[in-house]
């Protein structure tokens, strides 16, 4: 077989282990790792048409892997004026008042990545820039990307005037005690009353914001992702960069299962399953069971300070239980949304029924797992569920001192259990590290630093949260390699360096176990390669 792709001069690290294998060198052909030896040998078995790479012995690890992202989703969110530097409401009036200077008349202003931690002890609504906003048709997303505001003049183009019913239980427009809208909107179906009168992109405007949001993703070491969401033609953009040889990441896809579902549209997801091209591929379903902590729909076993985050996505969380059965028992793993301890438990417990059935090799996940008591803990590696974790959520929305709104609106008991990355992995647990972007940066570099250091990215002076809850370098490394293939399934083909496994490889300049957490996010990364053949390569190589 022609050898496509030989990499030289190398330290090759086992994340199993953390140790360096024997070796000095890479051979891959037809997107496999074909032999791992040394320089000599494996250069034997190049050709003239065989990519010949000297690392100049930089650190080869397996191919980093997102464990929740959402790029299709990311690429259009992402698209506007980026409110998440700013810290108070001063800032994010600035912020606005410019952006609003740079509008043709009429147009919309769109943003995202807004805090709510700028409104301190102020209720969230748009009325604190309605003086920047008015006669301005704006929507500003909040971090969360479950959320978000609606100017005035959004609101009254979109006809929302009051409040609304919605399938999804935590949806609301958030109203006054005069029944007005505040501008807050809450979940999806919330927002789209709003979004679906603003101006679109084209659809190739939306084809080159994804092909370049992948392709800055190849550059930061990503080789893979599980994408959370499979909305609108999100399927057939990846269809199309796949067959243009334009897609730089391999992507495992969930589509969405929604409140209000029936046996067909359940049926439909599992028929769904599998199909895709080279280097995607539909495998999972993704389900929501509550929303997030900062806006009030978390489903929590107390409630928060304000009397909310009370119930769940779905108004019959049975049906929740009786959908992920019928998905258990065809062999379809689940991915739940699931952040307050009432969501997570009502998760687990539905495992438990579903297992008790059969059907015990299918791998369940839990998504962001924000805040769980100790008695739920050890039931993950009991039940097989895998922990998929967002380490930099907890760094930078939250604080050491419990000040910010997540923290507040769960008081101290809950806020300390934050993100309890730590005790997840000694229960037992396969934890896989992601970011959720948009929700927070994607490249895996800073997501792994987070999970070590646990302080605010912008402010590494500052305290971490729950320093206790800190994962180890090698964790940490493990949590988007070896983990991120267990939670897939894939174990016996990805997320090692060893013959026969894919050739989806990072190349980092220095050993990431041994570099400081805090100087991690700022390693080079100077080779990104996806299935035998380079996606980025750092100038100096």
């Amino acid at each position: 077989m022609r050898t496509d792709l030989v990499l030289l001069s190398a330290r090759l690290l086992d994340p199993l282990t953390g140790r360096f294998l024997p070796g000095t060198a890479v051979a891959a052909a037809g997107g496999r790792i074909t032999a791992l030896g040394e320089d000599r040998e494996i250069r034997a078995r190049a050709d003239s048409s065989t990519t010949v790479i000297d690392l100049k012995g930089a650190v080869v690890v397996p191919g980093l892997v997102d464990g929740h992202l959402h790029p299709v989703s990311g690429a259009e969110l992402t698209h506007g004026l980026d409110l998440s530097d700013c810290t108070d409401l001063d800032q994010v009036r600035a912020a606005l008042a410019a952006g609003v200077r740079s509008l043709a008349p009429g147009a919309w202003l769109h943003a995202w990545g807004l805090d709510p931690n700028v409104f301190g002890d102020r209720p969230v609504a748009v009325a604190p820039f309605d003086s920047v906003l008015e006669g301005v048709p704006a929507l500003l997303l909040l971090f969360d990307a479950h959320s978000a505001l609606a100017s005035r003049r959004a609101l009254e183009l979109a006809g929302v005037d009051g409040p609304r019913t919605f399938d999804q239980a935590s949806a609301e427009v958030v109203c006054d005690a005069g029944g007005r809208p505040t501008g807050l909107l809450l979940e999806d179906a919330a927002c789209a009353l709003v979004e679906r009168v603003a101006p679109q992109p084209t659809r190739a405007e939306r084809r080159e914001r994804l092909a370049a949001a992948l392709r800055a993703m190849a550059a930061a070491g990503l080789t893979g992702g599980h994408v959370m969401d499979a909305n609108g033609d999100s399927l057939d953009l990846f269809a199309e960069l796949d067959a243009a040889g334009e897609l730089p990441l391999r992507l495992r896809v969930a589509p969405w299962c929604q409140p209000g579902t029936d046996a067909d549209g359940v049926r439909a997801l599992i028929e769904q399953q599998g199909t895709g091209g080279a280097l995607w591929r539909v495998a999972g379903v993704k389900i929501f069971m509550d929303g997030t902590v900062d806006n009030g729909t978390a489903w929590l076993e107390r409630p928060d300070c304000h009397g909310e985050s009370t119930h769940a996505f779905w108004p019959d969380p049975e049906e929740y239980t009786r959908i992920l059965g019928a998905l258990h028992r065809a062999g379809v793993p689940v991915a739940t949304h699931a952040i307050g301890d009432a969501a997570v438990r009502h998760v687990l417990d539905s495992v438990e029924r579903a297992r008790a059935d059969g059907g015990r090799g299918v791998r369940h996940r839990v998504e962001h797992i924000e805040t769980v008591p100790d008695d739920t803990l050890r039931r993950f590696a009991a039940l097989g569920v895998v922990a998929s974790m967002q380490p930099t959520h907890c760094c930078d929305f939250t604080r050491a001192d419990h000040t910010d709104n997540w923290s507040r609106r769960l008081g101290e008991e809950r806020a300390a259990r934050a993100w309890r990355c730590r005790d997840l992995v000694d229960s037992g647990a396969t934890v896989v590290l992601g970011s959720d972007w948009p929700i927070a940066p994607y490249p895996p570099l800073g997501v792994m630093a987070g999970a070590r250091h646990r302080r605010p990215t912008r402010d590494l002076t500052q305290p971490p949260h729950g320093p206790e809850q800190a994962l180890t370098a090698l964790e940490a490394l493990q949590g988007m390699t070896v983990n991120a293939a267990c939670a897939a399934g894939e174990e016996s083909e990805a997320g090692r360096l060893a013959v026969g496994h894919r050739a989806d490889l990072t190349v980092l300049a220095e050993n990431p176990l041994t570099t400081a957490a805090t100087d991690l996010p700022d390693m080079p990364v100077l080779l990104t390669v996806l299935d035998g053949r380079p996606t980025h390569r750092d100038a100096t190589l």
